[in-house]
C-alpha cells in the first residue's frame, strides 16, 4: 500500500499526541484536528486557551508532570490524605542544576529561565501537597541574566491555616535537589532527585521505590519512570475521561497562574506576555 492511500488509516490510529516543543501552537493544531494531548510541562502562557480548545474539541488534555504519577508520589498522597503527619504546616523544594550552557535554560525566545525550566517542579510539588489549594500569597524574588530570563528564583506561598511552602530553583548552582514535607505529627523527605523520586524518607524510616530497569541508554535520570504518566493518560483514555484527576487542568491552570505572577515580580517577560 503506498503513502498516500495509507495516511487516512494511520490518521485513524493516533489515540494521543505528545507534544514537547513549540507547546502552544502545535498542542492547538492538534485540538483543532480532534486529537487528545500529552503537553509536556509547564503549559505555556496561554494556558487558559488550551483548556479551552480542549473543552470546545471535546479532547483529552493533560499537562506531562511526569513527577506526580512516580510510585514515591502516590504514597506521599496517601499518607497525606489519611493524616499521617497530621496538619501539614510546611513544605520546601529545591531544584538547582548548572545548566547555564543549555540554550533552552537561558535563551527567552525558547522560554528559558530557572523557574520555568525546573522550578516548576518545585511549585507543583507545593500544590500537590496542599491538595491543589490556591495560595492566599505569592512572594518571589530573584535576579535575572542579561538575556531577560531568571537564573535563580525563590518562590513563597502561603496558604490558609498559617501553612507556608517555599520553593528554590537555580541555573547557575548545584542544590542538593530535596524536597521536605512536615505536619504536627511527623515528616517526610524526598531525597535527591525530588521531581523523579525513588525513596521516602518517613518519620526517619526510609522506604524505596525502584524503577523499571532500563533496556536502552538513558539521555535523563530515572527516565524509565516516564511510564507512570503514559499509563495514567492510557487508563484515562479508556475510560473516556477528558483530564486525569491526578494532574487537571485547574491543577495546571493554578500552577501557570502562579508562576506567571512570580514572573512578574522578579521581572521576567515573554513575548506572548506582552501581546
Amino acid at each position: 500500500m503506498g503513502t498516500m492511500r495509507s495516511w487516512p488509516m494511520t490518521q485513524r490510529l493516533v489515540d494521543v499526541v505528545y507534544v514537547h516543543p513549540c507547546h502552544f501552537p502545535a498542542c492547538l493544531l492538534y485540538m483543532n484536528a480532534r486529537k487528545n494531548l500529552l503537553c509536556e510541562k509547564p503549559f505555556s502562557t496561554n494556558s487558559g486557551e488550551l483548556i479551552a480548545s480542549a473543552r470546545k474539541n471535546n479532547v483529552f488534555l493533560m499537562e506531562a508532570m511526569w513527577t506526580r504519577f512516580f510510585p514515591a508520589s502516590r504514597e506521599i498522597s496517601r499518607i497525606l490524605s489519611q493524616g499521617e503527619l497530621g496538619e501539614v504546616k510546611v513544605a520546601r523544594a529545591e531544584f538547582g542544576v548548572p545548566s547555564m550552557h543549555v540554550p533552552r535554560s537561558v535563551e527567552k525566545e525558547l522560554g528559558g529561565g530557572a523557574l520555568m525550566n525546573i522550578g516548576v517542579y518545585c511549585v507543583q510539588f507545593a500544590l500537590m501537597v496542599f491538595d491543589g489549594e490556591r495560595p492566599e500569597t505569592i512572594q518571589a524574588s530573584g535576579f535575572c541574566l542579561d538575556s531577560g530570563v531568571d537564573e535563580a528564583m525563590v518562590v513563597t506561598l502561603t496558604f490558609s491555616r498559617n501553612r507556608i511552602a517555599v520553593c528554590i530553583c537555580s541555573v547557575a548552582a548545584q542544590l542538593p535537589n530535596e524536597a521536605v514535607i512536615v505536619g504536627t505529627k511527623g515528616s517526610i523527605k524526598i531525597p535527591a532527585n525530588m521531581w523523579c523520586p525513588t525513596a521516602l524518607v518517613v518519620n526517619g524510616k526510609e522506604e524505596e521505590y525502584p524503577l523499571p530497569q532500563p533496556s536502552l541508554p538513558l539521555n535523563f535520570v530515572n527516565s524509565t519512570g516516564l511510564r507512570y504518566e503514559a499509563e495514567e493518560v492510557r487508563q484515562c483514555l479508556l475510560k473516556g475521561l477528558k483530564e486525569s484527576s491526578r494532574m487537571s487542568l485547574s491543577d495546571s491552570a493554578l500552577l501557570m497562574e502562579i508562576m506567571d505572577e512570580a514572573r512578574r515580580q522578579v521581572g521576567v517577560l515573554y513575548s506572548q506576555d506582552i501581546q
